[in-house]
């Protein structure tokens, strides 16, 4: 543990700040100012002898939380980040990217400012880069046996990584032109830089890992060349079947995806444009959906310069404190305010789209709303509020509801759940013969560390199928489910 008294001594918990705002959205850099290292060993040092640290619990990959924050405390940075990449493959995404369920299950939460878990990790990788202490791991001897990989998002780069690291040829397929899946282009700039995957990618590529992008498996290669090719396959595409709205007026142009959005904005970043074919510059924006994909939506708008911005959201505005119902050490539905939404712009709550009204030349200029409340039934309208907003660009951030089915899932004939996710058992198998899947693909739309915790099983699972052994560590298995 951290220092014994640390949590009585130091009871405020600190968090590095937004650069501010008026400075910020006049760039695509990351908001987090500059951190001091000697603030971030105090902030450790509140890590409590809680006896059974339920952080562990919170977190699907199992990190080894107390020992890094303990390590960090004494400053032995160099064995904390060996602490830390025991359990996880890529810290600097999940320091950035994650919820932090295990800062809601830190048992100093109970009665005070949790542990800030988050920040502490995401320095300790920081550091780790910063010292060279990062280095490829390519596996002492080759076992000549090959696995494809298709979808290069966490899930799939966590599976690739171990699965190279266990000695076996290792080749990722990903149908864009980039690695990285959503880490790429889902994720604006702003909340995580490229040059943090274009790192970890080295890293891989010197390991051994292959990388073929611009490939979609079951159209430029077919399923039957892939298996063929290989000895086992990973399913990691994720889950990128999003939802959609289909409110009268769905059709005026205006109206788009979040996934058709944001990646035009991180190519301009990446040089591929000047300026994205779609772009909130001048216009009255209104963001569909309250969760995350709608506030990158919402900070990528303030960025280009949108007239304004309105984030709507059907369910009621949540609680600023826990609820009684989402008891610790549960993750609890909070009201978040995102670094977007310090930047600006309205959130309305309680809200349905009824239509989408055009003009004459058929794009969209407004949208017509109406408050609803919720009941056993699901939501109905209030009487007497219907109204208009003016809306020149909308962005639908309603989630995915699952993989998509044509081409690659279809040719290869693995079974699908009631939700349209792929079948898979404890072992990650799915019901074809020496095809596994890992991440969004098969538990649906979920966390970052739920996506690199089944890369990491899976990888464990595979590796046993080749070898009839592993040496390869299993994180929590699909079975267990967590306490998000």
């Amino acid at each position: 543990m951290a220092d014994p008294k640390g949590f009585l001594k130091i009871t405020e918990r600190e968090t590095p700040r937004h650069r501010p705002v008026d400075v910020r959205i006049q760039d695509w850099r990351e908001v987090y100012a500059d951190f001091d290292r000697a603030t971030v060993a105090k902030q450790a040092s509140r890590c409590m002898d809680c006896g059974i640290p339920f952080c562990h619990n919170g977190c699907p990959l199992g990190n080894l939380i107390p020992e890094w924050n303990d390590l960090v405390y004494r400053h032995d940075w160099g064995e904390a980040i060996e602490r830390l990449h025991a359990t996880n493959n890529f810290p600097e995404f999940t320091g950035r990217l994650c919820p932090a369920p295990c800062e809601s299950a830190c048992v100093l939460g109970i009665n005070q400012p949790a542990v800030t878990i988050k920040n502490v990790e995401v320095s300790i990788i920081d550091r780790a880069w910063e010292e060279g202490w990062v280095r490829p791991m390519p596996p002492a001897a080759r076992t000549g046996r090959s696995v494809a990989v298709v979808g290069s998002g966490p899930a799939g780069l966590a599976a690739a990584q171990q699965l190279t690291r266990a000695g076996h040829d290792v080749t990722v397929y990903e149908r864009d032109d980039r690695i990285g899946g959503l880490l790429r282009y889902g994720i604006p700039e702003f909340k995580m830089e490229k040059r943090h995957i274009e790192r970890r990618i080295a890293q891989m590529r010197a390991e051994g890992t292959d990388f073929r992008t611009g490939v979609n498996v079951g159209a430029d290669i077919t399923v039957d060349d892939l298996r063929a090719g290989h000895d086992a396959v990973v399913l990691a595409g994720g889950a990128t079947a999003w939802r959609d709205l289909p409110a009268k007026g769905r059709e005026l142009d205006g109206i788009h995806q979040a996934m058709e959005y944001l990646p035009l904005s991180n190519r301009v970043q990446e040089g591929d444009t000047e300026s994205p074919a779609i772009s909130a510059e001048g216009k009255h924006v209104v963001v569909i959906g309250g969760g995350d994909t709608g506030a990158d939506c919402v900070g990528t708008a303030h960025r280009q310069g949108a007239a304004s911005v309105t984030q709507l959201e059907i369910m009621p505005k949540p609680p600023v404190e826990r609820p009684e119902g989402q008891p610790w050490p549960t993750y609890p539905m909070v009201y978040k305010v995102t670094s977007a939404h310090e930047e600006g712009g309205k959130r309305l709550y309680s809200v349905n789209t009824l239509e989408f009204v055009g003009g004459d030349d058929g794009r969209v200029t407004a949208l017509r709303l109406v408050d609803v409340r919720r009941t056993a039934n699901g939501f109905e309208p209030v009487a007497g509020t219907e109204r208009e907003i003016p809306a020149e660009l909308v962005t639908l951030a309603m989630g995915f509801v699952g993989p998509q089915k044509e081409g690659l899932l279809t040719d290869l004939g693995v079974d699908l759940d009631g939700r349209g996710n792929v079948v898979r058992d404890n072992d990650y198998a799915t019901t074809v013969d020496g095809v596994f899947c890992a991440g969004d693909m098969g538990r649906g739309q979920s966390l970052i560390v739920w996506a690199i915790a089944e890369g990491r099983s899976a990888a464990a699972a595979v590796d046993r199928h080749l070898t009839e052994r592993t040496d390869l560590p299993v994180a929590i298995p699909p079975t267990e489910r967590p306490l998000v």
